[in-house]
């Protein structure tokens, strides 16, 4: 018994005190619409088409990955930069 709480306890100081499998320590990356209409586009660049809008307040997940000036938000789904911030959860950057 005390070999598995031994083994059990290594491994969560490895992984930095979050329990093995849980979420806690997952990254966080939520935009926050700063536009009154923010267009949502299929790539990087204000040439690209648009595939959907979002309104002034609208939180959305994010990706970590910026090109451009532009975040991506998911497959094919893209917004600037300059329209959107952080929520203060995120920890993405």
């Amino acid at each position: 018994m005390i070999g598995v709480l031994g083994v059990a306890g290594a491994m969560y100081a490895v992984n930095g005190g979050v329990p093995m499998g849980s979420d806690k320590g997952a990254d966080i990356c939520k935009i926050t619409v700063t536009a009154d209409i923010l267009n949502v586009r299929s790539g990087p660049g204000d040439m690209q088409p648009i595939v959907s809008t979002m309104p002034r307040d609208a939180v959305a997940d994010a990706q970590d990955r910026v090109e451009n000036g532009y975040r991506m938000l998911g497959d094919r789904r893209w917004v600037s930069q300059e329209f959107v911030a952080l929520t203060s959860d995120s920890t993405c950057r």
